[in-house]
């Protein structure tokens, strides 16, 4: 078997660097679409408020089951010819247009069928109650109007409910199904079988059993986001650059937040925003960040410092208790918009609004709250003169400058420690007593294979060794639905279907680090490990770190090789006494294409061995394509 040139990793355990972020451990929810509906949201359905228009025709025909006149998230049910669809936007509950369901008279039945995200199909287990709410109005619905859950062919009934005595004005009904039977790819039908004009808005179909701590969270999902180890979550990204997304519209009963025009999609949801988010990491245990339009009014970011913080004597701290949360949420950082200045290039002028608009809502939050940190977004160009401006004008009221990187390649993490030292260089040549420091809220990449999840152990390792000038690091995505994500995205860490939640790589290269965390780095350094065909000699070989535990009783070493071979390392530990102490290995090692899937959910995860080195001098040969924690513990 071919190698790579051999490898020498030397730990100098007294030697201590720094103190490592408590919180470096994060992950980026940042599309309410795909990482929210049908995932950590406990919503089935998809399309609840029949914002979107109706279907395009393919080839110049449409679909049997798709109409112009049916909302693009449902599919028209009229398998007898009873009626017809339309789309009102004149008299919509909420949002810009409902829909209308007519039956003409006579036999047969009319309705819309909903199979939540992109039609991928509703869970249901049998005897669960899946119960929620619809808005309606109608004229001459003598016989009511029935919701079902059905088969994805409508072949099969699971369960039904007759909702009586539609009149003339919107109200919410509500409803509950109980399924006779499993299915993991089912539907939800409105339909009318008797003469009459029926509107229908604002769709909700959960299922309490299957919810975290009583919140509307899908409990598998959260529970595969703390059984990863992570303890920070941004929520963020581009979602928040639409003009529609205003943290005043989240608020209140869901069936009333009006939708908006998303970034990644046509139309989004308000049914999961900036305080579920909240309520959501204070159930599971994270710390949160958020972040929020910098077209925000002044006025609007005051009342929410006050609405989340402020004493329940306040009026928005008044409305947060009455909203069911009476004591203040623990909020420690907002960051002001998201990648700002991204797509237009280096122009100075929308630098100068981002600043003009950074310095109006920090200042208004800040008069609030003191103690809340605030992040820019500036999109960080290190050759800019626009840095040194937007830096001097910030400086001093920004906590941190949001750093976005990318962990495709299994080197990501050379050219992040690169990154890193250009900026803290740059901050202190430009104010050496600065405390101004940066944080990564999206590590991103295109993949979620094991190069992936190597790309994403690397830059941990670059975290660690410019630890004390970093807040957290956050993988993008922390979620993902399985062949759902058409928005160019495809990096999530935590998969889910309908029915089903699994981790990949990245997702287990997350959970070893964490498990296996130290908060003191210490000082490593690594030569060798290269390919000896010169394939990646340009980028480096074998990449480490180590911590150390406070009392120095505990010692971990953090191995990555990206190559596709094997490589014999020499790891020199000095300063730590190791041969009296026992030795844990904690490895992942495969192709760097290797990912899990439903079929083989845990294909490729860690496995764990024990071992007892007798010399300071360790001879160890690192699997290819791998990822290596060895911890000592004296």
């Amino acid at each position: 078997m071919a190698f790579c040139q051999p490898a020498k990793i030397s730990i100098n355990a007294s030697r201590i660097l720094n103190q490592l972020p408590a919180n470096m451990y994060g992950a980026c929810i940042e599309d309410v679409n795909h990482e929210v509906y049908g995932g950590i949201y406990d919503q089935r359905i998809f399309g609840e408020s029949f914002e979107e228009p109706g279907a395009q025709p393919i080839h110049g025909q449409f679909s049997a089951k798709q109409s112009p006149q049916v909302s693009r998230m449902w599919d028209a049910v009229n398998n007898d010819g009873a009626g017809d669809f339309l789309l009102d936007s004149l008299e919509a509950y909420n949002g810009r247009q409902s829909q209308v369901i007519v039956h003409h008279g006579g036999e047969g039945s009319i309705g819309v069928a909903n199979s939540g995200l992109n039609r991928w199909g509703i869970a249901l287990q049998k005897g669960y109650t899946y119960s929620g709410t619809v808005f309606f109005k109608g004229t001459g619905i003598a016989h009511g109007v029935i919701v079902e859950l059905q088969s994805a062919d409508g072949t099969r009934t699971y369960a039904t409910h007759l909702i009586r005595h539609i009149t003339g004005e919107w109200a919410s009904y509500p409803f509950a199904l109980t399924p006779t039977q499993t299915d993991h790819r089912a539907r939800f039908v409105i339909s009318i079988n008797s003469k009459g004009k029926l509107y229908a808005d604002q769709v909700t179909l959960m299922c309490k059993r299957e919810q975290f701590k009583g919140l509307p969270l899908r409990a598998g999902i959260v529970r595969a986001m703390q059984q990863e180890g992570l303890n920070f979550l941004r929520y963020g990204g581009t979602m928040v650059n639409a003009s529609g997304y205003r943290w005043k519209k989240m608020l209140g009963p869901r069936a009333e937040r009006p939708p908006y025009t998303g970034h990644w999609n046509p139309y989004s949801t308000n049914g999961f925003g900036i305080v579920d988010f909240l309520q959501f990491c204070e159930a599971a245990g994270f710390e949160a960040a958020f972040a929020i339009n910098i077209e925000e009014t002044p006025q609007d970011v005051a009342d929410m410092v006050e609405y989340l913080k402020g004493d329940s004597l306040t009026p928005w701290g008044r409305k947060r208790s009455a909203d069911g949360h009476p004591a203040p949420y623990k909020v420690k950082y907002i960051e002001i918009g998201n990648e700002e200045v991204i797509f237009h290039g280096d122009v100075a002028a929308e630098y100068d609004h981002y600043v003009e608009r950074f310095n109006l809502l920090q200042q208004a939050m800040h008069a609030k709250d003191t103690s809340i940190k605030f992040i820019c977004s500036a999109w960080w160009r290190p050759e800019s003169p626009n840095m040194e401006r937007v830096f001097k004008a910030i400086n001093g009221k920004a906590d941190y400058w949001d750093l976005h990187t990318d962990a495709d390649d299994p080197h990501a993490g050379s050219k992040v420690d690169f990154s890193l030292s250009q900026m803290q260089a740059l901050f202190t040549s430009w104010d050496a007593s600065t405390r101004l420091k940066c944080t990564i809220f999206e590590e991103n990449g295109d993949h979620h294979d094991l190069a992936r999840a190597l790309g994403h152990a690397s830059t941990q390792n670059a975290v660690r060794r410019h630890g004390d000038f970093l807040l957290t690091a956050c993988a993008a995505n922390a979620l993902q639905p399985l062949g759902q994500n058409d928005n160019g995205w495809d990096q999530g860490q935590v998969f889910f279907t309908p029915a089903q939640v699994w981790g990949m790589p990245p997702y287990y290269a997350q959970q070893m680090a964490s498990a296996n965390h130290l908060p003191l780095n210490i000082g490593v350094t690594t030569t060798g490990g290269i390919d000896a065909r010169g394939g990646i000699d340009a980028r480096g070989g074998i990449d480490a770190s180590a911590a150390i535990s406070n009392d120095g009783k505990l010692l971990a070493v953090y191995i990555v090789n990206p190559s596709d071979k094997p490589c014999a390392a020499v790891i020199d530990v000095q300063g730590f006494d190791h041969r009296a102490a026992r030795a844990t290995i904690i490895q992942m090692a495969g192709k760097l294409t290797d990912v899990n899937t439903p079929a083989q959910p845990k294909r490729l995860r860690p496995k764990t061995a024990q071992a007892l080195f007798r010399h300071n001098k360790i001879n160890y040969t690192l699997p290819p394509a791998s990822y290596t924690i060895i911890r000592f513990n004296r």
